[in-house]
């Protein structure tokens, strides 16, 4: 099926870096308002590059919601069931926001600049505007507005010899989920070790946008030796490593339980949060569903641009693929998806529905394996 080209037109954010990150893109899609490439020369050498080698990203899309003022921290609090009070300057943490029925409203990752500044760095759905209403309503003395924050990334295994070229701080002393304030030349940045790929990286947080093409110019050179090339959030990685996508891997329908996104925080923080007594009723009966990974062998299958039904063996309820698609790497289809809640045993044998036939496969642990361990 051909897809219809883009418009763009000033309803569309515009990101700082897409006169360079536009340039060798096949396919794009549409993130918090901004044009996001997905594929460069194929899904499956973009992949196996991001593996080898570094990339660049132009991920202006990451939208930031900063929340300031004197109650910003207890405002945060109240929007994530995890515990933010444990945050300090210099830390990012993954939390899941919730609505009052303790959906899944956004999976951010939350930087503390300060005990009165936050920025939420955003996945892919409106937060900026729920959560001014939110601070609005409850009185919160803060605020919530877009800072005209736009992020970059380097991602891949050699992006710590890049960086370290780069910035005159240390690389390794930046540890995971930390960041710290930084120049390339004279651009002032914030810089992460966070990113959405498996092969590890940092995101550069710029808050002057008139220097996006000059930034971006001067990793390039800086990474000419080391087969820098632009990239973007690749699927094959993002599945094999396991990292949901909000919209279609968790989406407002699912909450923290049976998505698992309770392994990030622990029940019973002090502080109050919405959908707190939704979430206690959740854990307190249990989920009918649970996210899973799903191995298939055969041919490849294409990603569902709607969830492909799932049988279950041993359950009358049905399940449902999210993400799914073919492993160079593994040899086999790798996906993500939820099947019933007594039904989530490794190497349990469940049954794909596809336009042209099904496709039979198992539950998989999180290395891909579908022989149950003792």
């Amino acid at each position: 099926m051909n897809s219809p080209q883009l418009s763009l037109s000033r309803r569309l954010r515009k990101s700082p870096f897409e006169t360079r990150s536009h340039v060798g893109a096949t396919r794009a899609s549409v993130y918090n308002h901004v044009v996001l490439p997905t594929v460069y020369e194929s899904l499956e050498a973009d992949y196996w590059h991001l593996r080898e080698h570094v990339q660049i990203w132009d991920v202006a899309c990451q939208v930031q919601v900063e929340v300031r003022g004197p109650d910003a921290l207890r405002f945060v609090e109240f929007l994530t069931p995890r515990d933010v009070s444990k945050c300090a300057p210099g830390q990012c943490i993954y939390a899941p926001l919730l609505d009052e029925h303790a959906g899944v409203v956004n999976d951010p990752i939350i930087l503390c600049l300060s005990a009165e500044r936050y920025w939420l760095s955003i996945s892919d759905s409106d937060v900026l505007l729920w959560a001014k209403s939110l601070a609005v309503g409850g009185g919160f003395d803060v605020v919530v507005r877009d800072p005209d924050v736009f992020p970059l990334s380097l991602q891949g295994p050699k992006s710590a010899t890049l960086l370290s070229r780069l910035i005159a701080e240390p690389v390794e002393e930046i540890r995971f989920f930390r960041f710290i304030h930084t120049r390339i030349a004279d651009i002032d940045l914030v810089v992460a070790r966070t990113g959405w790929s498996g092969q590890g990286g940092f995101e550069l947080y710029l808050s002057e946008p008139a220097q996006g093409e000059r930034l971006w110019d001067i990793i390039f050179e800086a990474g000419s030796d080391l087969n820098l090339r632009s990239g973007c959030p690749n699927l094959i990685d993002r599945i094999e490593t396991g990292l949901l996508s909000h919209g279609n891997d968790v989406t407002l329908a699912n909450n923290p339980i049976e998505s698992g996104l309770n392994r990030f925080f622990k029940m019973g923080k002090d502080a109050d949060y919405l959908g707190k007594q939704a979430l206690e009723k959740i854990v307190a009966e249990g989920t009918s569903q649970q996210f899973v990974r799903l191995l298939f062998p055969g041919d490849p299958i294409a990603n569902p641009r709607e969830y492909y039904p799932l049988s279950v063996s041993g359950s009358a309820e049905p399940g449902h693929v999210t993400s799914v698609i073919y492993s160079p790497r593994l040899g086999h289809n790798v996906g993500l998806g939820y099947v019933p809640a007594s039904a989530t045993a490794v190497g349990t044998t469940v049954m794909l529905s596809l336009p042209n036939g099904t496709v039979a496969g198992n539950i998989a642990d999180k290395d891909w394996h579908t022989e149950p361990t003792h």
